[in-house]
């Protein structure tokens, strides 16, 4: 992204959709990003308590937390270091998976099964979301309980997720894309942050890995897929 932003001029306005513009270094300020480029932030530093908290209800007896993210990028990085504190905090082993290439996805579920995880946290980014089904069938192959950043992953299959409405993201850059057309600078359109999240289940795979949803997460879940 930083050398997208050298080689396109100051004046061109940049709408992003950003796990972290301010660590990336994209924006100095979320309410003034005093720049040419605005957006939403899908704030995942955030939301990774709550997902790591929807693992634990699903899982109450998770001993060993497989942590799985794309190890070239800093957020993603980011986010699994999170996830590793909160499961050190909880007395919970973290198994970190560092992925770097395609490659590298089999012999990271081979060590999830020599080390005998009791759940999968999956940091998604482009990386591996380019490799969602291989994921998604992995787990389920593995027959391990595994949570994911959208719902797009439930759909193709996976267990359950918790993030932003990215509908409701994506409305709200058509709206800041007017606003820019119609005269409005970027750097005077502040980052916003998500409102709107969705929790998503699949009681098909979890039927098919032998899992049970608890009644009161069931209950919470925007969509269950059955």
């Amino acid at each position: 992204m930083a050398a997208i932003r050298k080689a396109i001029p100051v004046t061109i306005p940049i709408l992003i959709v950003s796990n972290d513009p301010l660590g990336a270094g994209l924006v100095k300020n979320l309410a003034r990003p005093s720049g040419n480029i605005t957006g939403v932030s899908l704030q995942n530093l955030d939301l990774a308590n709550k997902r790591f908290e929807l693992l634990r209800e699903l899982v109450p007896r998770i001993r060993r937390l497989a942590i799985m993210a794309d190890a070239n990028v800093t957020p993603t990085m980011l986010e699994m270091n999170t996830v590793q504190a909160l499961a050190h905090k909880f007395e919970i082993d973290p198994i970190p998976l560092e992925i770097k290439r395609t490659d590298d996805i089999e012999s990271a579920f081979a060590r999830l099964k020599t080390e005998q995880a009791d759940a999968l946290y999956v940091v998604i980014n482009e990386l591996l979301n380019a490799n969602r089904l291989l994921i998604v069938r992995s787990a389920e192959a593995a027959k391990i309980p595994a949570i994911y950043g959208t719902h797009d992953w439930v759909r193709s299959g996976g267990l359950i997720s918790y993030g932003s409405n990215f509908p409701a993201l994506f409305a709200r850059l058509a709206e800041m894309t007017d606003s820019i057309l119609r005269g409005t600078k970027a750097e005077d359109i502040p980052v916003e942050q998500p409102t709107r999240f969705e929790l998503v289940v699949n009681l098909k795979t979890a039927k098919a890995i032998g899992v049970t949803i608890p009644a009161t997460l069931l209950a919470r879940a925007d969509d269950v897929i059955e």
